[in-house]
């Protein structure tokens, strides 16, 4: 039996517990529950900067939100998609990729919202769904905006061809203690993912990709935006 699982619960929330013998000192359980309500853009910094974020998201701008764990990069992407909902246009087709469905968001927000999640192999033979597979299934069913809950794998070889081709307001996270080091994670990914792309020619991808990096912090309990960063050839 596996001492370690991870799980998804309904609604969102995350269950990690761990046990003997790999827990020394008997179990340990760990459970994240994202909050029901989704807090307002100025919730994250001063007007001015939620000004900010709200002109992207009307202007349709391609936005990576990064941080470090429980740094509140889910939480500032419900907020922008609700934006996407209230202030820019309720009718935008919006499609989820994550690997455990966190994206809740406030009923009637959104008529045209579809949410997809991966799918792992079962001891039964089910083959595994990837965000790889995904996110190149969500091409196909006319997307106006497509965000993708964390972006770790190959699917940021999709994912970028997804916004070199038309597909604008999409947003997606990635774990990084600053902006710069985002856009460096991002390059490890790709050319880890497409070893035979030149260094330059991936980042001439991702700056032509990508407009803006959002980082986030958390400091004495309270999730920030810490940088907001132009993304420039």
């Amino acid at each position: 039996m596996n001492p370690v699982i991870d799980v998804g619960l309904e609604g969102g929330a995350r269950l990690c517990a761990v046990g003997p013998p790999v827990a020394v000192g008997g179990v340990q359980v760990a459970l994240r529950r994202h909050r029901q309500t989704t807090p307002r853009l100025d919730a994250f910094g001063d007007r001015s900067t939620a000004g900010v974020l709200r002109t992207l998201v009307r202007r349709r701008a391609n936005i990576v939100v990064s941080g470090a764990t429980g740094a509140g990069k889910t939480t500032l992407v419900r907020s922008l998609l609700a934006e996407c909902g209230t202030g820019a246009d309720p009718t935008q087709r919006i499609i989820t990729v994550e690997d455990t469905n966190e994206l809740s968001l406030p009923p009637g927000s959104h008529t045209h919202l579809v949410r997809l999640e991966t799918r792992p192999p079962s001891s039964e033979g089910t083959p595994t769904i990837s965000a790889e597979d995904l996110v190149r299934t969500a091409l196909r069913l006319r997307p106006d905006r497509i965000v993708v809950g964390e972006v770790r794998g190959d699917e940021v070889i999709a994912l970028v061809h997804a916004l070199n081709t038309g597909h604008r307001g999409c947003i997606t996270t990635c774990h990084a203690n600053s902006a710069r080091d985002a856009l460096e994670r991002l390059t490890t990914l790709m050319i880890r993912a497409a070893p035979t792309w030149p260094t330059t020619v991936v980042r001439q991808q991702l700056a032509r990709s990508i407009d803006v990096i959002i980082h986030m912090d958390r400091v004495a309990g309270q999730r920030r935006i810490a940088d907001i960063c132009r993304v420039t050839l």
